[in-house]
């Protein structure tokens, strides 16, 4: 039998939540508005399935671009290339540093 190609294929863990954070996301992320020139780390959120970015993008630092409808435009490096996706704010997280 051949393995499953889709779009989600081997995300098992990647998009299962801890027990106690399950459910819908808190209103600040998603209210949360994110300046123009400022990193943020991908970080998927299995509980919002629109606007959900692929998953080689999963944990990815990348740089708002601009505002469009409700999700945000990021560039995110992959490789030698620089890849724009449209993401929702549920997905985002903001980056300090660390």
């Amino acid at each position: 039998m051949r393995g499953s190609k889709g779009y989600y294929a081997g995300t098992r863990s990647l998009l299962r939540k801890p027990t106690r954070e399950r459910g819908k996301p808190n209103i600040g992320k998603i209210l949360h508005e994110y300046a123009l020139g400022s990193q943020v780390i991908i970080k998927m959120d299995s509980s919002v399935q629109k606007s959900m970015p692929h998953k080689r993008f999963h944990g990815k630092i990348g740089v708002i671009l601009e505002k469009q409808g409700r999700g945000y435009v990021v560039s995110v490096p992959q490789g030698d290339a620089v890849k724009k996706i449209i993401v929702r704010s549920e997905h985002l997280e903001p980056y300090t540093g660390r």
